[in-house]
């Protein structure tokens, strides 16, 4: 018998601070020992679903209640909610397009580093010998960054859910990832333009005539941002409009790509995000290689007794995640004014 057909799950696998199953399945049962075998490409999780025959998609998917059929199955399905609310984030996710890095803390307290050099303290001259070496400090900040919970209230009874298919309740529960994901943008702009509480907010820029955005204003967004890159322009739904309709989408390049996929990529080159929740008036720009870190405590976490338990009735899903400036000067915005 395999090794995975041989563990016990319990409900003492989850870790607190909303570590998942996976982890620890992986340390009883390493998926590298499934090389070359038909259960290759499967994680842990992924083979005590096979172990109990519980099919999550497709045309074939099981009713929830095939996850009560033990109490080890039971004790998959808090990690099945999880990977399913994740997943709604990942597709959803436009952070990759704006975060430089991303920071995994076990607590509710970060503070980020201090590194605000200037041009010339960045510069490499040429030193000679015997000289001193130009110093570049890096210290910490004196506030700490500011973590948002976000997550959603799942209601319903176990006798409610029991014939729901786990193929459509997936699909709800990617809908909650979705949200987080936005909410999740949105935090992310609210650091660029008004800091994260260690007088680093962005630097505003005026556009050339109050209340119309031009590609004039864009070129001067692009301009302001050596030595970074501007890589990201984020935009309300009114200015992104603005932004497609200017004649200069139109080429051969910004045009095909969103005629052809859909991907919305300005003639400077930089990726445009449509952020629905934005206020209207202004333009984000950054440079994602340096602008933003974000800090998350944890993965996607749900409340696992009562689900365990057949009582689903409030089961919660949350996500502890915020944003820290790295350079204040890889983000800028243009203000368009009504």
């Amino acid at each position: 018998m395999a090794i995975y057909e041989n563990i016990t799950i319990e409900k003492g696998m989850y870790k607190p601070g909303g570590y998942g199953l996976t982890e620890t399945l992986e340390k009883l049962d390493p998926s590298e020992n499934y090389k070359g075998t038909s259960l290759e490409g499967l994680d842990a999780f992924q083979r005590q679903l096979k172990r109990f025959d519980i099919k999550v998609t497709g045309k074939d998917s099981d009713c929830v209640e095939k996850f009560f059929q033990t109490s080890s199955a039971a004790a998959l399905f808090p990690e099945y909610i999880s990977r399913a609310v994740a997943q709604g984030m990942m597709q959803r996710n436009v952070l990759s397009d704006i975060v430089a890095a991303k920071t995994h803390i076990e607590g509710l307290d970060y503070r980020s580093i201090a590194l605000a050099p200037t041009d010339s303290e960045l510069e490499l001259r040429t030193v000679a010998e015997g000289a001193q070496i130009p110093e570049t400090n890096i210290g910490i900040q004196s506030h700490l960054i500011t973590l948002h919970k976000r997550g959603r209230m799942i209601t319903g009874s176990y006798e409610a859910l029991r014939f729901q298919r786990l193929d459509v309740f997936t699909v709800m529960l990617r809908q909650i990832g979705a949200y987080i994901a936005k909410q999740n943008l949105a935090d992310a702009i609210s650091t660029v333009i008004s800091g994260d509480g260690n007088s680093n907010s962005a630097t505003v820029y005026s556009a050339e005539n109050s209340g119309a955005l031009s590609y004039t204003d864009l070129i001067k967004l692009w301009s302001v941002f050596a030595p970074y890159e501007l890589t990201t322009i984020i935009a309300p739904t009114q200015q992104v409009k603005t932004i497609l309709e200017m004649t200069e989408m139109k080429d051969s390049f910004a045009g095909h790509s969103f005629h052809a996929t859909g991907e919305m990529v300005t003639p400077l080159g930089a990726k445009l995000i449509h952020a629905p929740s934005m206020t209207a008036g202004s333009v984000i720009g950054l440079d994602k290689n340096y602008a933003l870190e974000m800090v998350i405590a944890g993965d996607v976490s749900t409340e696992y007794d009562k689900l365990i338990d057949k009582q689903i009735e409030r089961a919660t899903v949350t996500y502890i995640a915020g944003f820290a400036k790295i350079f204040t000067n890889a983000s800028a915005v243009l203000s368009i004014g009504s």
